[in-house]
């Protein structure tokens, strides 16, 4: 259920809607609550952790074309006269701009998604510790073992003239990490299970953490790759990295607002292969990036970002779309009620094709399949792009060599390594393990993912 704290605050801040309404044409008042709890098993330590990581309030008043913001940990008590106080409205944009306020409909509702499993802290525990030392006994290289389940329980409200929203959902992450030694080479591998519900991710993190060791074990006899440009087919996980570089990061429109974004010149062309197709939305999947509405108070949405190769649109949160005369997709996001919303993504993924990944390898003459997303960046201004994958094992006249090399980092021109995909496995795969930043800052919980590709790129 929705957080109790959040609840006793809803009646406050619909009379300081009220209240704040005598002022401004528009007010509205964002609640939230975030607790982790944090259970940590490894060769060397053990912990049980909870953390409430954030709560508090964000107030926003619209008036002659102007937005301004004011964040507070309590409202209760808090006057109109306060916020009136505290703020001084600035023009967002420049002074040519005035920008429209957003228009609303009535919209009451509540949201819940919950972790059914009622799991305790031991139990939980016990279930790392048992996986913890049948892996540690499987062979004599692994020299530590670190499991870390995390479950994060997010409770917003958001109230305004037209709207009185809840919602609460779970995520639960479980992550993976072993290191090898043989002689003085040290190698490791990991890995995250998602899932919003307990038990699940803790028996999907049972099933795969033999795997997670079979590779770190091969990665101590992984050579460094030739650089030069292969075919790769990328599994879903580096599939998922390429959709958010590529066209995450580059189609987040508060970027067009600013002229940061080659791809405002591209919104109808071409920009890949036409076998593409892409989507964002908190709505596309259950994952870890998504949610019933936004920080804006914005439905979750579903965009398609590219169609049959061709760049539909952008995504936006709020502001930016009332800048540019577009409608907002749900992606208005903040780190936390002290920061200001961006435009961010959420659950970003390639659309299956028709392919089957056996066929895929058969027909690669030379290249590799890489596996395992790392990092990666990207220059939406300038369409460069890097992705690293922790290991590619090489592919010969159709068949896996044996041959492993890591770590591999594809880089080059987004447009190029788009327009090379030949072809799109007909099973998908989204991952949501992970947080990213805007720029070097302002990070959020996202997810990403998609069918296995078959491309050429630049690999070093």
């Amino acid at each position: 259920m929705l957080n109790r704290y959040l609840k006793t605050r809803i009646s406050d801040a619909r009379k300081l809607v009220k209240d704040l309404r005598k002022h401004y044409d528009y007010a509205s008042v964002l609640g939230t609550c975030v607790s982790n709890r944090y259970i940590t098993v490894s060769t060397h330590v053990n912990s049980i952790d909870e953390v409430d990581s954030e709560c508090g309030f964000v107030i926003k008043v619209y008036k002659d074309g102007r937005y301004s913001e004011y964040s507070c940990n309590d409202i209760r008590g808090l006057k109109a006269g306060d916020v009136i106080k505290a703020v001084k409205l600035k023009k967002i944009v420049s002074a040519d701009f005035k920008v429209r306020m957003l228009e609303e409909k009535e919209h009451v509702e509540d949201y819940l998604r919950e972790d059914k499993s009622k799991l305790s802290n031991t139990q939980i525990r016990d279930r790392l510790k048992e996986v913890k030392e049948k892996i540690e006994k499987s062979d004599d290289r692994i020299i530590n073992f670190v499991s870390r389940y995390n479950k994060r329980e997010t409770s917003k409200i958001f109230v305004s003239d037209r709207k009185c929203l809840s919602q609460k959902y779970d995520w639960i992450n479980v992550a993976t990490m072993i290191v090898c030694r043989e002689g003085d080479n040290i190698q490791s591998n990991y890995n995250s299970e998602g899932e919003a519900d307990s038990k699940l991710a803790l028996k999907k993190f049972a099933e795969n953490a033999a795997g997670v060791a079979d590779i770190a074990l091969k990665l101590l006899k992984a050579k460094p790759i030739r650089p030069g440009r292969y075919t790769i087919i990328t599994d879903p996980s580096i599939s998922g990295l390429i959709a958010h570089e590529a066209f995450g990061h580059g189609v987040e429109m508060d970027m067009f607002v600013k002229n940061r974004a080659k791809a405002v010149d591209y919104v109808g062309k071409y920009v890949a292969s036409k076998l593409v197709n892409m989507y964002d939305g908190a709505s596309s999947c259950i994952s870890a990036a998504s949610y019933f509405f936004d920080d804006d108070g914005v439905e979750a949405h579903t965009t398609q970002i590219i169609k049959d190769g061709i760049l539909q649109t952008g995504i936006s949160d709020s502001l930016s779309a009332m800048v540019l005369g577009t409608e907002p997709t749900g992606n208005g996001r903040r780190q936390d009620y002290q920061r200001k919303v961006y435009t961010r993504m959420t659950n970003t993924w390639f659309a299956p094709g028709k392919d089957k990944l056996e066929n895929m390898i058969k027909s690669v003459k030379h290249g590799y399949y890489l596996c395992q997303t790392n990092n990666g960046m990207e220059d939406p201004k300038n369409w460069q792009i890097q992705c690293t994958a922790s290991y590619g094992m090489e592919i010969k006249d159709g068949k896996f060599t044996g041959k492993i090399v890591a770590p591999v980092v594809i880089s080059g021109y987004v447009i190029d390594l788009l327009n090379s995909i030949s072809m799109v496995s007909d099973e998908v795969k989204i991952d949501g393990s992970g947080m990213c930043g805007k720029g070097h800052k302002e990070w959020v919980y996202v997810s990403d993912g998609g069918p296995y590709l078959k491309a050429e790129a630049k690999l070093g």
